[in-house]
């Protein structure tokens, strides 16, 4: 059965910030007893993004979200892994201190978190974004992944 609940018709049972620390939690329960869950995420200062092309446009973090489960989703356990993969990388991408971004600035990032989290998922990652034509390529992303371990 469908709802639709209006967040001002309930009141907050219990708050607590996510173990990330990027949202907050809150339980509430509407005016006829119904309980929900709303998650409230920090709103940062919009990032625009330089795109190859020269185009540019607003930094999507729900289409890197999309891309890196399309991309690599299958080598993690649970969606809250993949979310981490993309908090963490936009964090980088906001650390930069600038409101002007690239496109290879936001791949660079992913594989950075991706280096930490789960090779398999940084090899692949990399043979997309970077491009890899040869058996060469991946045998020289593979040489450094040993390497920072």
């Amino acid at each position: 059965m469908e709802r639709n609940l209006r967040i001002g018709d309930s009141k907050v049972l219990e708050s607590r910030e996510t173990v990330d620390g990027t949202m907050i939690r809150r339980r509430r329960e509407s005016s006829d007893g119904h309980r929900f869950t709303t998650y409230e995420r920090i709103e940062m200062p919009q990032l625009t993004v330089s795109k190859r092309s020269g185009n540019k446009e607003i930094y999507d973090r729900d289409k890197l979200l999309l891309a890196v489960k399309r991309s690599v989703g299958k080598f993690f356990n649970s969606e809250l892994e993949i979310e981490d993969v993309v908090n963490r990388a936009t964090d980088i991408l906001y650390s930069y201190g600038t409101d002007q971004i690239t496109s290879k600035q936001i791949g660079e990032a992913v594989l950075e978190v991706l280096a930490e989290v789960n090779e398999v998922a940084y090899v692949r990652f990399a043979s997309v974004f970077r491009e890899f034509k040869t058996l060469e390529d991946f045998e020289n992303i593979l040489r450094e992944q040993k390497k920072r371990k």
